[in-house]
């Protein structure tokens, strides 16, 4: 029994020697301007970005380089009533970022990013629930549209301009 034992024990080391790890290489779960950078927004005033940007960049520390966010916003009314009211609105919210090295004082990276969504409108005054669900598509939206900044620049060389 004890001879089984040590059999099934070996084979089972042997067989575990070329396991690979799946975040073996950390470049790509490390956001290279967290701590490096200053963020500033212009264009439309999305209330939610500015608590979004800490989470995203943090707080500047090194003062590394200048990330400028201008957002547009475009709302297309995709289906109408015969009344004129509005059943179904698709916003169209375009990001454009550029990334300035301030040692260099040059864009090392430019960008525009565009996230859509739609919202059906419940009633034609006020209604909380419309309001909440824009407000998190609107969430939703910025924090989309930032994750694929992210994502792009993590295979950037940074340091050099455009």
């Amino acid at each position: 029994m004890k001879k089984f034992f040590f059999i099934t024990f070996f084979i089972f080391i042997i067989s575990c020697g070329e396991v690979e790890f799946v975040y073996k290489e950390d470049k790509n779960l490390i956001n290279p301007l967290y701590g490096k950078t200053e963020v500033n927004t212009s264009g439309y005033n999305i209330n939610f970005i500015n608590s979004y940007l800490p989470m995203f960049f943090g707080k500047n520390k090194d003062d590394h380089f200048n990330l400028s966010i201008k957002i547009e916003q475009n709302k297309t009314k995709s289906s109408v009533e015969t009344n004129q009211a509005a059943s179904k609105i698709r916003y169209e919210l375009k990001f454009i970022y550029i990334l300035v090295l301030n040692e260099k004082n040059c864009v090392t990276f430019n960008k525009e990013s565009i996230s859509y969504f739609s919202i059906i409108p419940k009633s034609a005054g006020y209604n909380y629930g419309t309001d909440s669900s824009l407000d998190k598509k609107y969430q939703l939206a910025i924090t989309e549209n930032l994750n694929r900044f992210v994502s792009l620049i993590t295979d950037k060389d940074l340091n050099n301009c455009l």
